[in-house]
């Protein structure tokens, strides 16, 4: 499988020292899974290098023959003020740092310190220029709303504005390296916003989902990383877990709000380390997927109970997306009933059924808890049952409950004109049964005229004529 160039910029070590360069570059692919690095061992070549593109990030030694690190420093940071640069150099002092921190370097590391912190400065200054760039692409996108990618959200229908500019949001972030946090009520399409990420991510790996509700510590532990064969009882062979499974692609985490609190720690872990042990092993292996999860839980609620780790729910949060549910975007519901008719006609071979062309207004007075996905499961329901050429309403009605709609009337005892100082005509009575109706049934004419027991183009009728 070829490797995922990680991260999507290049990082340029420049040193005079053809041991060191090689022995850092293989560091950042082992440690933290960085392979899209280039090396100079001539500084006289390094502007040239960065003219070409595509570098975000130097790893300048200060002391080399030719153009010292300096000066290089001044030069970068004239030329090319987009690239961040780290000063490597094999003397700690102090004034020195200072100066060259003023001459704009991000940090100042010395190569006698320990690997963690050569790592880290490398990651800070990764994670700082993605942020950037993901804000600068944001920026681009909601200012101009148009995708680059439409066709990765061709599975999610809808015309709604806000989730035209959540998918813009979707492809500016997908290419990061971060965890990305899909909440959302269940039903509203996690995964498929999961699946688009993944196809914009340039991830080459598969998309390897994974429900983790209902895990205990152990089968999550399990489940995720793998076991070595007799690591405990049972296990007479070995096993791959799904993040080894993903590989370079995407490991996506469902209801992620469901984990224990020994979990989270685990997960907490892995996303900081970028590393995990297989149960019984005591070789740490390199985690190269993406990690996305998703939950319908209220994190920041669970959080504030103690109930969610805050160092996982923060890091967790660095790009998240909330999925607003069908109730807050009635307009989709339309275009959602054809979709979903066609899909159930062809997989139940059936021709195409014609709704009734007060179905959908029914359908937008309904509060769906279970959002997409129950509209989907009414549609199927009904066109399984369905014989004539229009779509009979029944099964629909049914689901949503006509209680929702209607009130009980008063009892056959209760006199509704009691409190009035004059009894209506007849005819001013039919108006206020008829306003009454229209009510209760939130303006939708096909379910007042089943509240009043006449047809919908008679209640048609009389409304005209009150006008």
């Amino acid at each position: 499988m070829k490797s995922t160039p990680y991260p999507s910029f290049s990082i340029l070590l420049v040193d005079d020292e053809p041991a060191w360069l090689k022995s850092f570059s293989l560091t950042l692919k082992s440690r933290a899974g960085i392979n899209n690095v280039l090396i100079c061992q001539d500084s006289r070549e390094v502007m040239g290098l960065l003219d070409r593109g595509g570098v975000g990030l130097v790893l300048l030694d200060l002391t080399m023959p030719h153009i010292s690190g300096e000066t290089l420093l001044q030069q970068i940071a004239e030329s090319h003020p987009e690239i961040m640069t780290i000063i490597v150099s094999g003397m700690n002092q102090l004034d020195t740092a200072v100066r060259c921190m003023k001459l704009g370097a991000f940090d100042y590391i010395v190569k006698t310190d320990e690997e963690d912190r050569l790592v880290g400065g490398a990651m800070r200054a990764i994670r700082m220029l993605e942020l950037h760039n993901e804000f600068r692409a944001m920026s681009d996108r909601m200012i101009s709303r148009e995708l680059k990618h439409p066709e990765a959200f061709a599975d999610i229908v809808t015309s709604d504005r806000g989730m035209h500019d959540l998918f813009n949001y979707v492809e500016a972030v997908s290419p990061s390296h971060q965890p990305l946090l899909i909440t959302g009520e269940s039903g509203v399409g996690k995964e498929l916003i999961a699946r688009a990420v993944h196809a914009l991510s340039g991830c080459q790996g598969p998309l390897v989902a994974v429900n983790v509700a209902g895990l205990d510590d152990t089968v999550f532990a399990d489940t995720l990383f793998g076991h070595v064969r007799g690591a405990y009882t049972g296990a007479d062979q070995a096993r791959l877990g799904m993040i080894e499974q993903a590989g370079n692609g995407t490991l996506f985490l469902d209801e992620i709000g469901d984990l224990s609190i020994a979990s989270q720690v685990k997960l907490l872990r892995l996303l900081q380390e970028g590393e995990y042990f297989q149960l019984g092993s005591d070789r740490p292996k390199r985690m190269n997927a993406r990690i996305v999860v998703a939950t319908h839980r209220d994190l920041a609620a669970k959080e504030a109970a103690g109930t969610f780790r805050r160092d996982l729910y923060y890091r967790l949060c660095t790009h998240r997306i909330q999925i607003p549910p069908l109730r807050e975007r009635t307009a989709d519901i339309p275009l959602l009933l054809d979709y979903f008719l066609e899909q159930a006609a062809e997989s139940l071979g059936k021709k195409k059924p014609t709704p009734p062309k007060e179905l959908a207004q029914i359908l937008a007075t309904y509060s769906f808890p279970g959002n997409v996905r129950e509209l989907r499961g009414m549609v199927y329901n009904a066109v399984s049952l369905h014989k004539e050429r229009i779509l009979s309403m029944d099964s629909f009605l049914k689901a949503i409950g006509r209680s929702r709609v209607e009130q009980p009337l008063p009892a056959l005892h209760e006199n509704p004109f009691h409190s009035f100082e004059r009894l209506p005509t007849f005819a001013e009575a039919a108006e206020l049964l008829v306003e009454a109706a229209v009510s209760r049934a939130n303006g939708v004419q096909a379910i007042a005229a089943r509240l009043l027991g006449i047809s919908a183009p008679a209640l048609n009728k009389r409304l005209k004529q009150r006008k």
